[in-house]
């Protein structure tokens, strides 16, 4: 299952992510969405966890949590085309 990641701190990057999300099950991949222009975070990511049960979890437990200062947001990923 694909997850949205809101309200990342600047500073965090792929890396981070895949840190702090593997805590609670398998992360398959991590991205921080960058603006092309300037190369600095967007302020969100995705994480992809391939047990639906894990990440149904992380986003009951997650969700509205603190890190690095910031309440984040994690939720289900909505394709583009489904929005």
């Amino acid at each position: 299952m694909k997850l949205y990641i809101g309200n990342l701190d600047e500073k965090i990057q792929d890396n981070h992510l895949h840190e702090a999300f593997s805590e609670f099950g398998k992360v398959s991949s991590a991205k921080v969405i960058m603006d092309r222009y300037t190369n600095k975070s967007r302020g969100f990511g995705f994480i992809e966890m391939p047990d639906e049960e894990e990440a149904v979890s992380v986003i009951k437990r997650v969700n509205g949590s603190t890190w690095e200062g910031k309440v984040i947001v994690v939720k289900k990923a909505i394709a583009k085309e489904n929005r």
